[in-house]
């Protein structure tokens, strides 16, 4: 059976500039809502890959998101968010997009087109049988991503991907592929709407889980928050004044002294 995009097919709308502005958003957001459910559905593959990540990284392991574009850049986003968010090394989960930061924020033309790239990429990191490489590319046909998941697969390091095109390339190459069919986009192949917008929730889902596994959060709090801003600061105070029922003054005293809720929970009346 030949495979066929269909983030690529035609949109279910036509004539999208003669839309009023209330036309445009409502059909944007009903095709959005269908989003969630499409998920839904790859929940098991998303566990499946879950599960090897938290095993290896309880070992000392790395995850490595890798893509181009919009993909790459969700990513790169994901990836940031952890140790801010939870506290743990900028080296544990590391984005890597095609054309490298400057890709970041300005397209860099052809980058995702070379097979080589995306494995020089990760042997910079010196990666290895500990680790774990998920390929994002709502196409699923994106060469950055596939050659590098190749060589992973040949080094014996475990390979996930995120993609939105059942029985593409890249779900074919990945070991634990997660496949997130949401149809054709809003406008006609943009993938940085429906397709973004599930890739976003799956990384969400993968991080997070995999940082609950690993302890990084307790009860339903971010105890190893960095407190990078007053913001920051403001709620990790309020965490500890609700876990030990304490004033406002001695919560704020105990953050500061500990540097962290968790320290500061687990220091109290020490």
């Amino acid at each position: 059976m030949a495979f066929t995009k269909i983030t690529e097919q035609a949109s279910n709308y036509d004539h999208l500039e003669k839309m009023t502005i209330s036309e445009l958003l409502s059909n944007i957001n009903k095709e959005d809502t269908t989003v969630p459910e499409a998920v839904a559905k790859s929940i098991p593959q998303i566990e499946s890959l879950v599960t090897q990540i938290v095993e290896k990284l309880k070992n000392g392991g790395r995850l490595f998101y890798m893509g181009a574009g919009t993909s790459g850049r969700l990513g790169v986003v994901d990836a940031s968010e952890c140790p801010p968010t939870f506290g743990v090394s900028h080296e544990l989960v590391i984005g890597l997009i095609a054309g490298g930061d400057p890709a970041i924020r300005k397209a860099v033309e052809f980058a995702e087109d070379s097979t080589t790239q995306g494995w020089k990429d990760l042997e910079d990191y010196k990666i290895s049988e500990k680790d774990v490489v998920i390929g994002i590319a709502a196409s699923g046909t994106t060469p950055y991503v596939i050659g590098a998941l190749k060589k992973c697969n040949e080094s014996n390091i475990i390979t996930g991907c995120i993609t939105c095109n059942e029985g593409s390339p890249l779900a074919s190459t990945a070991q634990f592929p997660i496949v997130v069919t949401v149809g054709p986009e809003f406008v006609t192949g943009s993938s940085r709407m429906k397709a973004g917008t599930a890739q976003k929730l799956v990384l969400n889902m993968i991080s997070t889980s995999t940082m609950i596994q690993l302890g990084k959060v307790q009860g339903n709090k971010m105890v190893d928050m960095q407190l990078s801003n007053n913001k920051l600061v403001d709620r990790g105070t309020r965490m500890i004044m609700e876990e030990l029922k304490i004033e406002r003054a001695l919560a704020a005293e105990l953050l500061e002294k500990h540097g962290s809720v968790r320290n500061a929970i687990q220091n109290y009346g020490a």
